[in-house]
């Protein structure tokens, strides 16, 4: 029980850490829209500042990966969380759209520096309870990314936004001396040397492939829901409030479930394949109710599902990539599959956004059922043959 309570004591800082890259990804954006015409810029504008966080991580997740195999998680992790903390106490003075571009670029490069440092390091210190950990990891990050728009939308309302700005660098600043006190130093283990064809093999093998599609869907769905559910609750008549309660519903329904199957996980009492099976079958329904019949009690109905679907499959995805990585690689194995989860969030709103346009939402959550549908199935056949390993040495 002293192990198990040390590696807690280890492993909570990174969920810190974990919540603040969910919170900074969301948060601004309650505001800009609000707030945006103050700024005296365009629409175009806009987007890209919506987006220079997201495009920062897409490019440098891998990168700092890598890097955190190469000088070990820690350092990484804490440089990370100082950028982020100065980037924030310089967003308090930006007073143009150019300026509040430049610091969101630059909290977006140190969010890609400590978020897959720190997804390897809960493997790393997990032991054989990866599920668990990356159970209460998850739920963390879920509560970031529901919670940031809602504080950041009170912060701005309050006092604009170098309100948030302050926020963003107290909770980041708490996240780095946390680190900084309690997490240890994970030894650098020695390396083998990959040809291109070893690298390309790894990519595409179904310990890899299938968790990051299935993180990349679940958050697709996650994405898709904060930002379109609301408008669908104002469509129905639904108040502000009202609708953004049922995106809380989901929050607290996927925080909930994650440290649970987390710990059904590590018990052999739920298998991946089956999990996941059932988690995207889950958020496909959610989606296909919402579709289907978009109403309020369908809304609550379909958060329900979608939050005890990516509940599900979020631990299991992270557990399974950290049980098939050898630990020497595996920063970059998570900032590879963060960039997965990244595209996925981008995409399954850019997806629903599109066939929303051409026809309407409820076509577009159609579409995005359909595409998890397709992941579900093609996860489940590359699966079917494949034998489960535990860290397997030095090769994918």
């Amino acid at each position: 029980m002293k192990t198990e309570t040390t590696t807690s004591r280890q492993v909570a800082p990174l969920f810190a850490a974990g919540f603040t890259t969910a919170f900074g990804a969301h948060s601004i954006a309650a505001g800009l829209g609000a707030e945006f015409d103050s700024l005296g810029s365009s629409l175009l504008t806009l987007g890209l500042l919506l987006a220079v966080y997201d495009v920062a991580e897409v490019i440098l997740k891998p990168v700092f990966g890598t890097l955190s195999d190469r000088i070990g998680a820690k350092p990484v992790i804490l440089g990370g969380l100082v950028v982020f903390t100065i980037m924030s106490l310089l967003g308090i003075f930006a007073n143009s759209a150019l300026a509040l571009g430049l610091v969101r670029l630059g909290q977006g490069a140190a969010a890609s520096a400590f978020s897959p440092a720190a997804s390897a390091a809960v493997a790393r210190l997990s032991g054989k309870n990866t599920g668990r950990y990356f159970g209460r990891y998850g739920a963390w990050k879920t509560l970031g990314y529901v919670s940031g728009p809602l504080v950041g939308a009170g912060l701005i309302l309050w006092a604009g936004f170098p309100a948030l700005f302050l926020f963003m660098s107290l909770i980041s600043l708490v996240a780095a001396l946390w680190v900084w006190r309690t997490m240890p130093n994970l030894p650098i283990l020695p390396k083998k040397r990959y040809t291109l064809k070893d690298l390309a093999g790894q990519v595409v093998e179904p310990g890899f492939i299938v968790p990051t599609m299935v993180l990349a869907a679940a958050t697709g769905a996650l994405g898709t829901a904060v930002g379109f559910f609301p408008n669908i609750g104002s469509e129905i008549g639904l108040t502000s409030v009202e609708s953004m309660g049922v995106v809380s519903l989901l929050a607290v329904c996927s925080a909930a479930v994650q440290p649970w199957i987390g710990r059904l996980a590590d018990s052999a009492r739920v298998s991946f394949r089956l999990g996941v099976m059932l988690g995207l079958s889950l958020i496909v329904a959610g989606l296909l109710i919402v579709a289907l019949l978009p109403a309020f009690i369908s809304l609550l109905l379909g958060a329900v599902l979608l939050g005890i679907g990516i509940g599900i499959t979020t631990p299991l995805g992270f557990a399974h990539l950290a049980s098939t990585t050898p630990e020497e690689r595996m920063g970059r194995t998570m900032g590879s599959a963060e960039l997965g989860r990244e595209a996925g969030d981008a995409g399954g709103p850019i997806l629903v956004g599109t066939f929303a346009a051409v026809a309407t939402l409820s076509v577009g959550l159609g579409v995005l059922a359909v595409v998890i549908i397709v992941i579900n199935i093609v996860g489940f056949l590359m699966l079917r043959s494949t034998k489960p390993s535990v860290n397997h040495g030095t090769t994918a």
